[in-house]
């Protein structure tokens, strides 16, 4: 039996892989939903600190299967029915303390760009193309992009992107700011891990509270964030891990950070 996502939970990380290889990984309702489970269980393990997406193949994720749309008879409730589990997956993301990671290659097109920006930091491999594509087949965009690209890009940037659907490459796609870093695309897997393992190494209420207060910062104003984050900062000053760290740091040696 195929599944659509591949789940392994390893040392702090969920690593989920998107399995339709054979299909650029374009997303169909079986794919959309096994994505929102993926995601319960690997938020369902109270050692989870790093969500790794990835995507077996040629490419991440190609969009949405737009096959299925042709075949359907109505495609508004197909819509439905493949962006409702996702974006119960992206809403579970964006609120968990865990950190999101996406690893990128090849044709990184519609929904597979969306993803990418939502999530909290991104790889891509030097031979990832990206196209929102969304005005091409004469829709509005999905999973976040229309709120996450103002805030990646800014909002005449993302407008281009979305109205125009003009493909970028992996140099400028870092240029803008829509990826964190770009590698060979033989070393994109390894690279992903080994940025995973090391965010999976810090104290997860650090990563928690640094998440929260990065992802908060558009919405509230300099004196609600000062006070947000003198909170967080207190709140992390009162963990087990940080009298750890402190200890370390004067002691010059390393600490290994136990989420107390």
């Amino acid at each position: 039996m195929s599944y659509p996502v591949l789940t392994r939970l390893r040392g702090g990380v969920a690593h989920l892989r998107l399995n339709r290889p054979t299909k650029l990984n374009v997303i169909d309702v079986e794919m959309a939903e096994g994505i929102r489970d993926a995601v319960e269980i690997a938020l369902s393990e109270p050692t989870t600190r790093v969500i790794l997406l990835s995507g077996e193949g040629r490419s991440f994720a190609a969009g949405g299967d737009l096959s299925s749309f042709r075949a359907a008879e109505d495609k508004s409730a197909l819509a439905n029915s493949i962006i409702g589990p996702i974006h119960q997956a992206l809403k579970r993301l964006v609120e968990a303390p865990a950190i999101t990671l996406c690893a990128v290659q090849g044709n990184v097109a519609g929904a597979g760009v969306s993803i990418a920006a939502f999530a909290d930091l991104a790889i891509a491999a030097d031979n990832a193309t990206f196209n929102l594509a969304y005005a091409r087949v004469a829709t509005s965009p999905d999973c976040g992009a229309s709120w996450s690209l103002p805030r990646l890009l800014g909002t005449r940037k993302a407008l281009e992107l979305a109205l125009l659907s003009d493909t970028i490459y992996a140099d400028e796609a870092l240029r803008l700011g829509l990826v964190n870093r770009v590698v060979p695309t033989a070393d994109l897997l390894t690279s992903a891990e080994q940025t995973a393992d090391r965010l999976a190494s810090h104290a997860p209420a650090a990563l928690a509270h640094t998440k929260l207060l990065m992802r908060q910062a558009f919405d509230t104003t300099a004196a609600e964030h000062l006070d947000a984050e003198q909170l967080a900062f207190a709140a992390c000053a009162a963990t087990e891990d940080f009298s750890q760290a402190l200890e370390a740091f004067f002691q010059k040696r390393p600490v290994t950070f136990r989420g107390r």
